[in-house]
């Protein structure tokens, strides 16, 4: 049975949903959808990428904030006055935040989709945010900065959408007193944040998110929104294809049928709550061109491993195909599925390693969001 073949990405405004973000999305769904067909290399990117555009995830709060402001506004905070940015579980530590509807709703969607790359749009500063915005010295965060196990592909993520940004690559920040070397930074080394959405994309959701703020001015006035767009258009477009990086595949049966919830990860590279097939046994790993073991692990059974030389596909349009047939797996009795708890995750990485040995796993595995591949 050959893999379904999309891999999901996804564009959405997250954490601090002001105008700036919200306009910039609603041009970009405008110029995705009036270039199909017209602009060849748009057209090939829809044809082989799913894209998900949330505008707002906080109505309640563009619509608090009636007139310009630059600096601190009610906009931040939901109808019942909580921060969505600060909401969702945290890896870290045990975030004592209510779930908003809002909050829950977003997390039901990444549950509920194979999301692959992503990112939120902030306004506040100018700069390029990647994962983790929290930590422990277990990921350096004693020296500063809280390090992924996929920090270089978070570098890349942020540098590509910085360097193809009409000013942020500049990292000139908003005053004299804060700068961001080439346009990017790590969100622990920048300020530590509870409760983040793009901590908790990369580790329940499989998604690699980013956050992009991208105004120094939160609600600036009207007639510098065009000006917005024009600065993020490339940017927005170039960071859509890097859903294309790395390896896609799908993991069957002695059947060729589907089997979910096997992890696939690439050796050196665990996350603690591990990567796993969605219900159609596809499974999708943003990495950057190089050598790889890629780890697919049935519980229960013999891992098998297989190394790739993973090009850069992302102006094909195609991540590097490598599927797994397991000879001796019926998916009816190898779909257990495994979750981890919510919090938290991150207090021995050592934890991690038992994800890519076979062996029947005590952890139980919970589950935008820009696009999939074909």
């Amino acid at each position: 049975m050959p893999p379904t073949p999309p891999s999901p990405t996804c564009t959405a405004s997250g954490g601090r949903w002001k105008t700036v973000g919200r306009e910039i999305l609603l041009h970009l769904i405008d110029f995705l959808v009036t270039s199909y067909g017209r602009d060849p290399v748009i057209t090939r990117l829809l044809n082989n990428t799913r894209v998900h555009i949330m505008p707002s995830m906080n109505p309640d709060g563009f619509e608090a904030t009636k007139v310009p402001d630059c600096y601190y506004t009610r906009g931040r905070y939901n109808r019942n006055g909580e921060d969505l940015n600060r909401n969702f579980p945290d890896a870290f530590e045990n975030n004592s935040a209510k779930i908003q509807p809002e909050t829950r709703a977003v997390m039901d969607w990444i549950k509920n989709e194979t999301f692959v790359l992503s990112a939120n749009l902030h306004g506040g500063a100018l700069v390029a945010s990647y994962t983790f915005d929290n930590g422990n010295p277990v990921t350096g965060s004693l020296k500063g900065y809280s390090r992924s196990p996929d920090d270089d592909v978070f570098i890349h993520l942020a540098k590509t959408y910085s360097s193809n940004h009409a000013s942020m690559y500049k990292g000139m920040g908003c005053d004299n007193r804060q700068t961001f070397p080439e346009g990017i930074t790590n969100g622990y080394s920048w300020y530590q944040l509870e409760g983040g959405m793009q901590d908790y994309n990369y580790v329940w959701g499989q998604c690699f998110e980013i956050t992009l703020e991208l105004s120094c001015c939160k609600y600036p006035p009207e007639d510098q929104l065009g000006k917005f767009w024009r600065d993020n258009k490339v940017a927005l477009i170039e960071y859509i294809k890097q859903v294309h990086l790395g390896v896609k595949g799908q993991v069957t049966d002695k059947n060729g049928n589907p089997i979910p919830n096997a992890i696939v990860e690439a050796k050196g590279r665990p996350h603690v709550c591990p990567y796993r097939t969605n219900e159609q046994g596809e499974y999708f790993l943003l990495l950057l061109p190089g050598t790889y073991v890629i780890n697919a692990t049935v519980p229960g059974f013999k891992s098998m491993l297989k190394t790739v030389e993973i090009p850069d596909n992302t102006g094909n349009f195609s991540a590097l195909k490598q599927d797994f047939s397991f000879p001796e797996v019926s998916a009816k009795i190898s779909s257990r599925v495994a979750s981890c708890p919510k919090t938290p995750l991150y207090q021995e990485l050592t934890r991690a390693s038992a994800a890519v040995k076979p062996t029947i796993h005590v952890l139980a595995l919970m589950t935008i969001m820009l696009a999939i591949f074909k």
